[in-house]
């Protein structure tokens, strides 16, 4: 896999997460990056609609409730094939899926196109697409913080839930403690926003008033103490980067460019006796990559 950006980090601040698809605890490390690389081409804005209900009406149609063997999820329909964009720990170990639209409670079947564990995306096709209403997507890069935003998905099953926020700031790096055999994702220049989410948000869709969607609800953060989830800060993956990953699992059933350096070794997050992260450890390096040359040193 061939992975090519590189970013610079400044500042660090130490929180704890939830993955609000299916309400995995997750310690996490959310830094900000230098911005490097190149966003997906923008279309012009349209318009913003009148009201926030104007907005509503536009995206629930493209926003899905996606349910597996082990819970449930949200998903946003990409194009009238059928593919649907949704996190990665939503899909988990499934392969086929039930969809229902907010306007259509009969459920669809859907099958795992692929998934993206690192970057938490994964895309599913449903087998009859027709009357499923594409999403509109904004540009991502343009977002900052003090936009209001509107989270919209399926919160403990409550089909077409809407919240309402703002963007508290860009370009965070999160880190998640793995779920159970499986490593830790770590998330770059993600979207931090106030609209409250919660279990069944993942997945689903983070939208500007011009009922754009601009990124993919994906954490919800929790106090160190406790392990309670915390109120006004949610984490979603933006757009651009979601598109671009989603295009490549939908054309090559695998990612091939991840827009990330690539060190070649597994590190995983290490969590102290409170289970907050306390450090990186490197699991294990892979043969012929960056980490295995000589003179390559690692340090945590």
């Amino acid at each position: 896999m061939r992975m090519t950006e590189r970013a610079r980090r400044v500042g660090f601040a130490a929180v704890a997460a939830f993955m609000i698809g299916g309400g995995v605890f997750l310690g996490v490390t959310a830094e900000r990056p230098i911005k490097s690389g190149s966003a997906p081409t923008a279309t012009a804005s349209p318009p913003a609609p009148a009201s926030y209900a104007d907005v509503v009406r536009q995206v629930l149609p493209s926003v899905v409730l996606i349910r597996t063997p082990d819970g449930l999820g949200s998903g946003v329909v990409l194009d009238r094939s059928g593919n649907i964009l949704t996190n990665a720990h939503v899909a988990g170990n499934a392969t086929m899926f039930q969809v229902q639209t907010a306007d259509d409670p009969a459920p669809r079947t859907a099958s795992l196109v692929g998934a993206y564990p690192p970057g938490d995306l994964a895309v599913i096709r449903v087998d009859v697409p027709s009357s499923l209403t594409p999403a509109r997507f904004g540009d991502s890069a343009r977002a900052r913080a003090g936009d209001v935003v509107l989270a919209v998905g399926n919160p403990l099953g409550l089909s077409g839930s809407v919240t309402e926020g703002i963007i508290s700031a860009t370009g965070r790096v999160v880190t998640g403690l793995p779920a159970p055999g499986s490593a830790a994702a770590t998330l770059p220049s993600v979207i931090q926003a106030s609209a409250p989410v919660n279990p069944g948000n993942s997945g689903g869709a983070l939208v500007n008033t011009s009922g754009q969607v601009i990124g993919i609800p994906t954490l919800a953060a929790a106090s160190p103490l406790g392990g309670t989830q915390a109120q006004g800060i949610g984490f979603a993956i933006p757009s651009n980067l979601a598109r671009d990953i989603a295009r490549q699992i939908i054309v090559s059933g695998h990612v091939t460019d991840s827009l990330r350096a690539a060190p070649g070794a597994q590190v995983d997050t290490v969590t102290g006796p409170d289970n907050a992260p306390a450090g990186a450890g490197i699991a294990a390096v892979a043969g012929g990559g960056a980490a295995a040359r000589p003179g390559c040193v690692l340090a945590t």
